[in-house]
């Protein structure tokens, strides 16, 4: 793996983590102190993250700084797509019941 692959890696990694967070590029982007330009660029693999960032990325995301690094296609095509309508309807039924019951995160 060179650069470049490293750094696209890491990009798809945290749209991943931020689409399975229900956040937009805006609200992840407040949240760890970056400007939205500077973190569409990152998720595009067109620039890097300093370590302090990678440390707010992997705490926000409640990961280890190494699972931004995993590979997404140990999974198939379609058991990705599988996985990640799981993901969204899981978080679409919790969103639900907090607001039913007015649970604040």
């Amino acid at each position: 793996m060179n650069e470049k692959e490293l750094y696209k890696l890491l990009g798809a990694n945290i749209k991943s983590c931020r689409k399975r967070s229900g956040w937009s590029q805006a609200e992840l982007a407040e949240r760890i102190n970056l400007s939205v330009n500077f973190l569409s660029d990152v998720e595009t693999g067109k620039k890097w993250v300093s370590p302090a960032t990678m440390l707010k990325l992997a705490e926000v995301f409640r990961l280890e700084v190494y699972e931004l690094f995993k590979p997404e296609k140990m999974f198939s095509d379609r058991s990705q797509k599988l996985l990640s309508k799981y993901t969204e309807d899981v978080v679409c039924a919790v969103q639900k019941v907090r607001q039913k019951y007015r649970v604040v995160k």
